[in-house]
């Protein structure tokens, strides 16, 4: 089978987050399947960019792709709508020729936003492909509930109709949330029509021996753990979504403790939180720029426990896909989850705590909680998650129910 994936954010091992569809062709392909990507020649969410962005085919990282115009931008401002724009034009200026030439059985629209959904659609009419659309978020409710933008805004109305557009032509309907029944019959998607697919792990990426961190990196956590320090960490984005301002005032609560807060990440809110950190004289809280995703692994293994947080929003009622989860997961961390939402894999696992997200008392308690367990208590709750996201959230597995989609 020939599968071509549309996603204007796709990445790679080498180029950084998205990593999903990367992940997927590969299984794809150890699975006889042949796999193209689509994707932007700029996203924010790379850590680098496409070394040569031409308009032809090209191998990398063993995967063809062809990359797409999309402008260079800094944060959410109109650049960034351009870049959408620049990438959903191109699709569609593209299709007859991307039709032609590769002749897809299937075409995968992912849909980090759903622009890209027309282009697509042309594609696979002109291949006779089936078409399947992936939701990522939800479009164009993410926006409305989330960034409060009114629903008779012209960019709401366009959202909606390409999310809904997706809806009707699509063959099947992946979804990576898993509570969106009545959201999917709304738009006209009946239970036979979808499934969910979440986010997953390449279970390989987790054998020893791991890729070393930065030497430096190395030696300051090494010295934290010499000192009798306890490590509360994060690794992931830094956006008011991630409630790190919640972090800061459990770790100011718990500032008499040897108890110290290693933050490893990048985002538009990185710079105000370290302010905020000086401003507050929380010398215990200590911050890192991003690592190569191989290092990862390396890196969990000196968190005691992982913190993930969430904002208080009605949204999350449909579930929630973080990819950092399954790492502190797959690592055998225990998990301090602070959230309301539909789905809960720490609650599901039994690999940590759940307690009330944007509630700083309670995520102190929660971290004090898990601190307070034994060594071997902690090891047995983590690797509760190992299993479960094992069970659950593979690559290879996920590659199966994507066939499942694509038949």
């Amino acid at each position: 089978m020939r599968i071509l994936i549309v996603n204007h954010y796709s990445g790679s091992s080498v180029l950084g987050m998205g990593y999903r569809h990367f992940y997927m062709a590969r299984e794809l392909q150890a699975l006889g399947h042949e796999v193209l990507i689509v994707a932007s020649r700029f996203s924010h969410l790379r850590t680098s960019q496409p070394e040569r962005p031409g308009p032809a085919w090209s191998e990398h990282c063993g995967v063809p792709h062809l990359w797409l115009a999309g402008c260079a931008y800094p944060g959410n401002g109109v650049r960034r709508l351009l870049n959408m724009f620049g990438f959903a034009g191109d699709l569609w200026r593209n299709a007859a020729a991307i039709a032609r030439e590769q002749r897809p059985d299937v075409v995968l629209a992912s849909s980090p936003h759903p622009l890209g959904v027309y282009g697509a659609s042309r594609i696979a009419r002109l291949a006779n492909a089936r078409f399947v659309f992936e939701i990522r978020d939800l479009w164009p409710l993410s926006l409305i509930e989330l960034g409060a933008i009114p629903q008779r805004h012209p960019l709401i109305r366009l959202l909606d109709h390409a999310e809904s557009f997706g809806c009707r032509r699509a063959h099947k309907v992946v979804s990576l949330l898993p509570c969106v029944h009545e959201y999917m019959r709304a738009r006209g998607v009946g239970e036979e029509r979808w499934m969910v697919i979440p986010n997953g792990v390449v279970p390989g990426d987790w054998k020893e021996p791991w890729a070393a961190l930065p030497e430096a990196m190395h030696r300051f956590l090494g010295g934290l753990r010499l000192r009798g320090f306890q490590i509360v960490g994060y690794a992931g984005a830094l956006g008011i979504p991630n409630e790190m301002d919640t972090l800061l005032s459990a770790a100011r609560r718990m500032r008499k403790r040897e108890i110290a807060f290693v933050v490893v990440g990048n985002g538009a809110h990185k710079k105000t939180l370290q302010q905020r950190v000086a401003a507050e004289g929380l010398h215990h809280v200590h911050f890192f720029d991003p690592i190569p995703k191989d290092q990862i692994p390396a890196l969990l293994q000196w968190f005691d426990v992982a913190y993930i947080g969430w904002q208080k929003q009605p949204l999350y009622r449909f579930g929630i896909a973080p990819n950092k989860l399954m790492d502190y997961m797959m690592a055998g961390t225990p998990v301090l989850h602070a959230v309301e939402a539909g789905n809960d894999a720490v609650a599901e696992a039994g690999c940590g705590l759940t307690v009330t997200p944007a509630d700083a008392d309670a995520v102190a308690a929660g971290l004090q909680r898990l601190l307070a367990l034994s060594e071997g208590e902690r090891r047995v709750m983590g690797q509760r998650g190992r299993e479960f996201v094992l069970r659950n959230h593979s690559y290879p597995m996920l590659a199966q129910r994507l066939l499942q989609a694509c038949a």
